[in-house]
């Protein structure tokens, strides 16, 4: 939406997030230039970062890959915010970033990780219940998020959700085994700020259907769908907004190995197509 779009609409009644957004402009500032400027900086040389990135919001499987010994410090990354690791899994190396937690973050870093040489980025995501879909933990295939974020309404115009690229969907479920690990799909509600969770939007957005709330998934969707990029986020639901005792258990190794196993089914999918 522009302000003329919103025209019927007196100025002070325009919120800013939905202001003088032009889509199809291109930004003055953007992630090549940045990272141009932080390798002259550092002097750091140019090297692509692996075709297959994840995102560790909690950075559990980060931290396991390390206490195991097969996580490797890539030693040209120029983010500013953060460090770039690689890993090989099932013989494919496989970059991933700890701890990129909340909507405008995860989108920062997902740029610079594009135009890095990435094409295929993978979230796996704390997330709290909303519809129950089975006992925590499990783990949800997202098709959609509720936009209830900031960071979405400056890659798309305003609707109420973003969606997974269809053909996306289609490769990882058609490639699913679920001999090992179950697979759910539904739809996620991204929030800002996940301590203003009241129960008047929980029983709204359960009656809409939504099973899980988290933090990046809308505005990682609307990236891939303003740019084109191949982004996949999954919802390890693993709470109950410790509504009851004992919540937050993530599995075996801090939830570790539900992730790589998840990554190894999705980067089957994606190198068989």
């Amino acid at each position: 939406m522009t302000r003329n779009d919103a025209s019927h609409v007196p100025e002070w009644q325009v919120p800013p997030i939905i202001d003088h957004k032009q889509y199809d402009a291109p930004s003055v500032f953007t992630p090549d230039r940045l990272l141009r400027e932080a390798r002259r900086q550092k002097a750091l040389p140019t090297e692509l970062v692996p075709a297959i990135c994840m995102f560790d919001p909690d950075g559990d499987v980060l931290d396991y890959l390390q206490a195991t010994g097969r996580a490797q410090l890539h030693p040209a990354w120029a983010c500013y915010h953060t460090r770039l690791y690689s890993f090989e899994h099932q013989g494919i190396s496989i970059g991933i970033i700890g701890r990129v937690v909340g909507a405008s973050f995860a989108v920062l870093v997902a740029e610079e990780l594009f135009v890095s040489g990435c094409r295929l980025l993978i979230s796996i995501t704390s997330a709290g219940q909303i519809v129950p879909l089975g006992t925590p933990p499990y783990v949800v295939l997202l098709d959609r998020a509720l936009r209830d974020e900031g960071t979405s309404y400056h890659y798309l115009p305003p609707s109420r959700y973003s969606t997974l690229r269809p053909e996306l969907q289609t490769m990882v479920q058609a490639a699913w085994g679920h001999s090992d690990l179950s697979l759910h799909t539904g739809a996620s509600w991204t929030t800002d700020a996940p301590f203003r969770e009241t129960e008047a939007a929980i029983d709204a957005y359960r009656t809409e259907g939504i099973v899980a709330v988290e933090m990046e998934a809308a505005a990682l969707y609307a990236l891939a769908e303003a740019k084109q990029y191949a982004i996949i986020c999954f919802a390890h639901v693993t709470n109950q907004m410790a509504q009851a005792g004992d919540d937050f258990e993530k599995g075996p190794d801090q939830g570790s190995q539900t992730a790589l196993a998840v990554i190894q089914h999705v980067v089957q999918a994606w190198t068989q197509q």
